[in-house]
C-alpha cells in the first residue's frame, strides 16, 4: 500500500506550494485565486515528478528498482527471490515505453508512475487494464489503478514521443534493427492474469451449482478481457487529440468491462454461504498482507493523509518540493512558440487549469478497502467513472485551445512535448 501513500504525499505538496512559492511567481504567469491559485501553479506546472519521478516507489529497494528498470530480462531481477509482482510490472512496462524512446537509451523516463510502470507504453495506454480490475476486486488491491491520473493526461498533452518513435511501435522491423515492441505484442502480453478461477475454487470449495456460477463468473470475465483488448490501438496517435481519445476508449471498455462482470459476480457471492464469503474476502487481506511484507511502511506519505498534517514542518517534504518545481508546464514556451493571441491565450488558460484540477479529483488520499468484491467492484467503477469525467473535461478543453489555431500552430503544439522529452 505504500505506492498509494506516495501518491497521497503528491498530494501535501498543494499546501507547500501556497506556504513557500514566492510571490513573483504568481505575478509573472497572472495567476488568481490567492493561495489555491499560486498551489495550482506550483504543482500544475509541474509534471508532477513527486509522481512521476520523485515519489517514493512502491517498488523498495536500489537494487531491485535498477534491475527491474534496466536489465533487458525482467526476471532476472528476482532471480533467487520471491515473486514480486510489482518488479516484473515495472520491468515489463519499462522494456515496452522506454525501447522506443530516445532510440532505447535512456534507464527511465519523466511520465513513469511511483511504482515504476509507466501508464503510456509507446501508443498504449493503460497496458496491465486486465490485471488492475482482477487485483482490485479480488484481491482487494488497487494500488496500481490509483496510480493513473494526472500524470497520464499531461503526457498525453505533452507526448514524449516524437512520430518517428512512435511508428516504431507499427511499423516492421528487420532482423537487425533495435526491438520495438508492437503494439499487438504490449496489448497481449500485457493482460494475462485475470480471474484466479482455480485459487477462488480452492478457497470456498463450491458445491455443482457454486461452480456453475463461478464458471459464468469466469466467461464474463473472459469477454471483460476481449472488450477491454478491442480498445487498444490499432495505430499510434498523433496528435493530443487523438491520445486523450484513445484514453477515453480505453477507460470507458474498463467501465463497460465492469458493468459486464457485475451480475455474475453478484450471482455467484449471493450463492455463498456466510463461511465462504468470509473465505473468499480472506484472499485480499492475505495478498495485503503478503505485499505488506515487503513493502516497508512510509510514515511521512501516511502522515500526509492526516488532517492536520502541515507540510511546512516536514524537511523530507521541503526538498520534494524542490525538486517538484525543476520541471514546469512549458507554458511561456507555448505561448511564444505558436505566437498566440489574446483569445487563445485565454483558451490555453482554461485547458491548464482543467487538467491541473484533475490532480485534484484524481490524487485523493487512498480510502479504506472495502470488504468484499461486490463493493470493491464498485469503488473501481466509481474511481473509473471520475477518470473518464476528467479526461473528457480536458479533450473538450484541448478542441477549445486549438479550434482557431492554423496547422502550422498544430504542429508546433505537438513538437513540444518530444522536444522537452530529449
Amino acid at each position: 500500500m505504500s505506492g498509494r501513500m506516495g501518491l497521497a504525499l503528491a498530494g501535501a505538496t498543494l499546501l507547500i506550494a501556497a506556504v513557500l512559492l514566492p510571490n513573483t511567481a504568481q505575478a509573472q504567469f497572472g495567476l488568481r485565486g490567492g493561495p489555491l491559485g499560486v498551489a495550482r501553479f506550483a504543482v500544475g506546472h509541474v509534471i508532477g515528478l513527486s509522481r512521476l519521478r520523485h515519489a517514493r516507489m512502491a517498488v523498495r529497494g536500489g537494487r531491485y528498482r535498477s534491475a527491474a528498470l534496466r536489465s533487458q530480462d525482467p526476471r532476472g531481477a528476482e532471480r533467487g527471490q520471491p515473486a514480486n509482482p510489482y518488479i516484473l510490472r515495472a520491468a515489463l512496462t519499462a522494456q515496452a515505453a522506454l525501447s522506443g524512446w530516445r532510440g532505447g537509451r535512456s534507464p527511465q523516463g519523466w511520465w513513469r508512475h511511483p511504482d515504476g510502470s509507466y501508464g503510456w507504453a509507446g501508443p498504449v495506454f493503460w497496458p496491465f487494464a486486465y490485471d488492475d480490475l482482477a487485483n482490485a476486486v479480488i484481491f482487494g488491491d488497487s494500488t496500481s489503478l490509483s496510480l493513473y491520473g494526472y500524470g497520464d493526461i499531461y503526457a498525453a498533452l505533452f507526448s514524449p514521443y516524437a512520430a518517428t518513435e512512435l511508428a516504431a511501435y507499427t511499423a516492421p522491423q528487420g532482423r537487425r534493427a533495435r526491438k520495438v515492441p508492437s503494439l499487438e505484442s504490449i496489448c497481449d502480453a500485457s493482460d494475462t492474469g485475470g480471474l484466479p478461477v482455480d485459487r477462488i475454487a480452492a478457497t470456498v470449495a463450491p458445491n455443482e451449482l457454486q461452480r456453475v456460477a463461478l464458471d459464468e463468473l469466469a466467461a464474463a470475465w473472459n469477454a471483460a478481457r476481449d472488450t477491454i483488448r478491442t480498445a487498444c490501438p490499432a495505430q499510434a496517435p498523433a496528435t493530443a487529440s487523438e491520445r486523450l481519445g484513445l484514453m477515453r476508449e480505453r477507460i470507458a471498455a474498463m467501465i463497460k468491462a465492469t458493468d459486464a462482470i457485475e451480475a455474475p459476480l453478484a450471482k455467484f457471492a449471493a450463492l455463498l454461504s456466510d463461511d465462504q464469503k468470509a473465505r473468499l474476502n480472506a484472499l485480499a487481506n492475505d495478498r495485503r498482507a503478503a505485499m505488506a511484507s515487503r513493502q516497508p511502511k512510509d510514515a511521512q506519505a501516511a502522515a500526509a493523509c492526516q488532517p492536520d498534517y502541515d507540510p511546512r514542518y516536514d524537511e523530507k517534504a521541503q526538498r520534494q518540493y524542490e525538486q517538484l518545481v525543476q520541471q514546469q508546464w512549458p507554458a511561456d514556451e507555448i505561448a511564444s512558440t505558436l505566437r498566440l493571441d489574446e483569445i487563445a491565450r485565454a483558451r490555453f488558460e482554461v485547458l491548464q487549469d482543467t487538467t491541473l484540477r484533475t490532480m485534484e479529483t484524481l490524487s485523493a488520499c487512498p480510502a479504506e478497502v472495502a470488504a468484499t468484491p461486490l463493493a470493491r467492484l464498485a469503488a473501481v467503477k466509481a474511481r473509473l467513472a471520475t477518470m473518464l469525467q476528467a479526461v473528457n473535461g480536458v479533450a473538450d478543453a484541448v478542441d477549445d485551445f486549438e479550434a482557431d489555431l492554423s496547422d502550422e500552430q498544430k504542429a508546433r503544439f505537438e513538437a513540444i512535448g518530444p522536444k522537452r522529452g530529449a
